[in-house]
């Protein structure tokens, strides 16, 4: 069985990283990175998202666990690269509890 090509998720983390290193007017990341409530709204996105995730799991709703994942993932890359976290280190991280 061949691997999943996950190279979207590193696209989307380098529109990210260039959403926080050069904001642009009326982006969502930007929105989310630059709130008053700082890396509580962030928090708040990928909680929101995590439970419908999980209700999306209880629900046994394929799709819907295949969006709200997607939802998910996307505000905990928006986490990690406004923590600096590259994927790298996730990937490496990752290598070493495998290994």
């Amino acid at each position: 069985m061949p691997d999943t090509d996950l190279s979207i998720l590193n696209e989307i983390y380098d529109v990210i990283i260039d959403r926080k290193n050069n904001p642009v007017e009326g982006s969502y990341v930007c929105s989310l990175l630059n709130h008053r409530k700082g890396m509580d709204k962030i928090l708040e996105k990928m909680g929101e998202e995590a439970v419908e995730v999980i209700l999306a799991a209880k629900n046994k709703d394929h799709d819907e666990i295949v969006y709200e994942s997607s939802d998910l993932l996307f505000h905990l890359l928006v986490m990690l690269a406004a923590n600096g976290v590259k994927l790298e280190d996730i990937a490496s991280e990752m290598k070493k509890r495998r290994g």
